[in-house]
């Protein structure tokens, strides 16, 4: 442990295999701000102010993060967000961290059976229900993760759920108005909040410019990327494309080519990364 005068106390354990470790810490009033990537079996000890040191088991690096910048014990049924994420102030945080507690409870088995089973499970994962004769617009989820667009699990505070494209994102409608259909959808027991498949077109630049991260000023929870060059399997990736998941479904997968254009849309960023370290 070291921290110099003019840091707060921070601590990173490098004992136990991190990857692509990158640790900051910066303190605006009384939150702490962490960004990190670290590997699927590191840990990372992050010490109050007070002296109480609090240890995290393995999730997600943004979920975190997140629960370092809220209360010491968040419920994720809570209807009040504990962190407010600065770069993405539209982000569902309570409801983002219990979505990746959800996929940490899928195992690859879990994502490997029948496809129509495996796209509930992504769904419930994600805290939506599955609506497949509902209609679009009103809570309609039978596209999600069905196509090769609809691949972004996105949590958004409920004053961001309305908003509109308004030509923010290229390629999509000026008027896209997803804000019934998500509160129709959205589980309510993960959070304050809703829940979205939305579209992943602009995710593979830097900054994302998709609809999460620029209609919704919202990060993503989970993206599923299929993985050349046979597109049967898929990984969940999260905001940071950092490895959550992986599946191989059985039966009537979508489309080859929509499996295909899915890889195309994300080459090139960071969404890539995991998909492509286990090219067939």
């Amino acid at each position: 442990y070291a921290a110099d005068d003019n840091s707060k106390m921070l601590c990173f354990i490098s004992g136990w295999d991190i990857s692509r470790s990158l640790l900051r810490s910066c303190w605006e009033g009384n939150a702490v701000h962490q960004h990190a990537s670290i590997g699927k079996t590191g840990r990372l000890l992050w010490i109050e102010a007070n002296g109480e040191p609090r240890y995290f088991r393995r999730r997600s690096l943004l979920s975190r993060a997140m629960s370092a910048g809220g209360d010491s014990n968040p419920e994720p049924s809570s209807r009040h967000e504990s962190f407010v994420d600065e770069a993405y102030p539209g982000t569902a945080t309570v409801r983002l961290r219990s979505v990746h507690e959800r996929v940490e409870q899928l195992s690859q088995q879990d994502l490997s059976g029948p496809w129509d089973e495996v796209r509930r499970k992504l769904l419930w994962a994600g805290g939506l229900r599955d609506l497949p004769n509902a209609r679009p617009g009103a809570g309609y989820t039978g596209h999600s993760f069905n196509d090769y667009n609809h691949c972004d699990l996105t949590t958004m505070r409920d004053d961001e759920a309305d908003n509109e494209n308004e030509g923010r994102v290229e390629g999509m409608a000026w008027s896209n108005q997803l804000g019934p259909g998500i509160k129709l959808a959205s589980l309510p027991e993960l959070g304050a909040g809703g829940s979205w498949s939305t579209c992943m077109i602009g995710c593979n630049t830097d900054p994302p410019q998709d609809v999460a991260h620029v209609q919704f000023r919202s990060r993503i929870a989970f993206k599923l990327v299929w993985i050349p060059s046979t597109f049967t399997r898929f990984v969940l990736v999260d905001d940071a494309g950092n490895l959550l998941a992986t599946g191989q479904p059985k039966g009537s997968l979508p489309p080859l080519e929509e499996r295909r254009t899915n890889f195309r849309d994300v080459q090139g960023s960071k969404y890539a990364t995991a998909a492509a370290e286990l090219i067939d």
